[in-house]
Order: C-alpha cells, then sequence, then structure tokens
C-alpha cells in the first residue's frame, strides 16, 4: 500500500531477537544489554500474523533481523512458516555470520532467499576489536556455506568508519573481483552507541567514492543503494548514504522490533505497540493497525537538521 506521501511500502524488517553472541561497540554497550527475556519478545506465531496482515496490505518482502537472528532457537522454523505465507515473495537475513556455518543449508531448505552477512573489518585484530571479541574466520566459513548453499547473492554489510576500516576499502571491493560477493558501505547512523559514546567517526559514501576510480554506475534495482561495478568484476559495489544523501523519499520499510513495536521510521521515536492487539486475536484489526502505522510515517528523518539522534540500542530495534 501507499503511505500519505505516496511511497509503496512493500518492505517490512523483522527483528526476531534483542540478543547477540557479539558486542560490536557501535551498536550495544562493553558490558552488553539486559535481555528481554522469552516472555517480552514476540512468539513465533505472532510473528507469523503479523506477516499475514502485512501481506495482505502488499507488502511482500521481509527481512529477519536480530540482535542476532541465528541465536534464535528455532529459526528455520520461522522461516518455513513464513515462506509459505501467501504474498510473501522474498524472504532475507541479515546476520554477523558467525553462526551460519552450521546452518546455511536448513535456512535455504526452509525458503530463505539470501542473506546479508555484517563485517566491517577483513583484519583478524580489527574485526576483534570492533566486536569485542569476534572470530573472523567464523565470518569466512558462514560466508562460503551461504555460497554453497545458494543463498546468493551473499551480500556483505560493511559500516564506513574514519579511523577504523577507510583503509580496508580496496581490500573490500578486491573481494567483489575475485568472488561472486557484492558489497555494501554503510554510512554511521547517529543511533545508541553510535551517537553517544562509540568513538568511531562518520564516513560518507561520497568520501569513498574517491578512492575508487573506474566504477561503473549501475541501475538501481528496488533498494536504497546506489549501485556500481568494477570491470569484469563477479559481484557489485553498493553505497547506502543515509545521512549524506538522505534517501527518505525512496523508502519503502516499516520495523517490527522484537518485543513487538512497529516502527514506520528507523530515525524517529515514534512506536505502534502491537502487543495488546496480539492477544486479542483479531486479524482485521492488526491488519488496520499496520494500515493506520504505514500512513503516520513521516516524510523524512530531521537527524541532518538537528534532531534528536535515537536512543534506543540498534540490536534493541533491529539492525
Amino acid at each position: 500500500m501507499k503511505d500519505r506521501f505516496g511511497r509503496e511500502i512493500s518492505y517490512m524488517r523483522i527483528s526476531v531477537t534483542d540478543r547477540c553472541n557479539l558486542r560490536c561497540k557501535y551498536c550495544m554497550p562493553e558490558e552488553g544489554i539486559e535481555n528481554l527475556g522469552h516472555d517480552k519478545i514476540l512468539t513465533f506465531e505472532d510473528i507469523q500474523r503479523i506477516v499475514k496482515a502485512a501481506a495482505e496490505l502488499g507488502i511482500s518482502k521481509f527481512r529477519i533481523t536480530g540482535g542476532e537472528p541465528l541465536a534464535r532457537k528455532g529459526i528455520a522454523s520461522l522461516i518455513e512458516q513464513l515462506a509459505a505465507t501467501e504474498g510473501v515473495k522474498e524472504l532475507v537475513m541479515t546476520t554477523n555470520g558467525t553462526l551460519l556455518a552450521g546452518q546455511a543449508e536448513a535456512l535455504k531448505k526452509a525458503g530463505l532467499s539470501r542473506v546479508n552477512i555484517s563485517v566491517d573489518s577483513l583484519l583478524y585484530h580489527k574485526y576483534e576489536e570492533i566486536t569485542r571479541g569476534g572470530d573472523l574466520d567464523e565470518v569466512f566459513e558462514g560466508v562460503n556455506a551461504a555460497l554453497a548453499a545458494g543463498l546468493t547473492p551473499v551480500k556483505l554489510n560493511v559500516v564506513a568508519m574514519e579511523g577504523f576500516n577507510d583503509d580496508e576499502i580496496l581490500n573490500f571491493v578486491q573481494l567483489t573481483i575475485n568472488h561472486p560477493l557484492d558489497i555494501r558501505f554503510i554510512e554511521l547512523m547517529p543511533i545508541g552507541q553510535a551517537a553517544f559514546s562509540s568513538g568511531y567517526r562518520y564516513l560518507s559514501c561520497d568520501e569513498i567514492k574517491t578512492k575508487l576510480p573506474s566504477l561503473i554506475p549501475l541501475k538501481r534495482q528496488d533498494g536504497v543503494a546506489d549501485l556500481y561495478r568494477y570491470p569484469e568484476a563477479q559481484g557489485n559495489i553498493g553505497f547506502i548514504s543515509p545521512m549524506s544523501r538522505q534517501f527518505c523519499g525512496d523508502c519503502n520499510k516499516i520495523r517490527l522490533t522484537a518485543d513487538g513495536k512497529l516502527k514506520p521510521c528507523l530515525h524517529t521515536d515514534q512506536e505502534i505497540d502491537l502487543n495488546e492487539i496480539l492477544q486479542l486475536k483479531d486479524h482485521e484489526l492488526l491488519k488496520e493497525t499496520l494500515r493506520q502505522a504505514i500512513l503516520q510515517k513521516g516524510e523524512q528523518h530531521e537527524l541532518n537538521s538537528g534532531g534528536k539522534p535515537i536512543e534506543r540500542e540498534m540490536n534493541r530495534i533491529g539492525g
């Protein structure tokens, strides 16, 4: 369906857990977070009901996120249920990849289309630093397992940060030349730890492009990434620029948090609580609530004009 600004809202990101096996510095504090607990997060049944209602409104693409979605027990079962829901045309996942090697084949069989894997450095010591102890070999194993299982195209999400990984840009780009991998450079957004205490500095996608001569522009597909490719490369390179090139006019998504809050926009504190409605088990009321939430979606975020940064941690919103 269309929102009040004429945008076709066709994409929902669903966080299935606030838990994560990593502690990325721009995502959560060093001491971690107090987990919501199983009684505070949406059940698989509730998620399926929300997806059914959303699909009836015309939302056809669903992305499973966390926290770390693969930390949620039985996730392949949820994927199978959602993939069988009428109106679901694309079902994808964003993961840190460290738990993917042992689950990739089962996820593909359950109906998952593809994965995005978050990895902000290709150097062992820097990856361990930013994740507070993560093992880069586990990520590489997850990437290879995803390719082998056919969860393709496999996309690597890289949050670009000045003074941390700006010297690795060419290393990431080289992956697209030698391997069937896509890279997505994403600007650091002022959310939670990234806004207040991560210590990492913003780097615009335009600055990254200056390091990459000979890029061939591609036609943008369904999404907000500006796409490019190097000659004879196997994968493409995308730039997601929520800060420097505010793309709110092309935004087609809403978000569902693990604790049952619907967010029409990532960059505002506006949330619609679905829990009471889910308890009523009234499908039409749930569907109408989703409709009204879409109609409440703002025209654009205000972060570039003095708007207050979002305090909720990204792992609690859904990456």
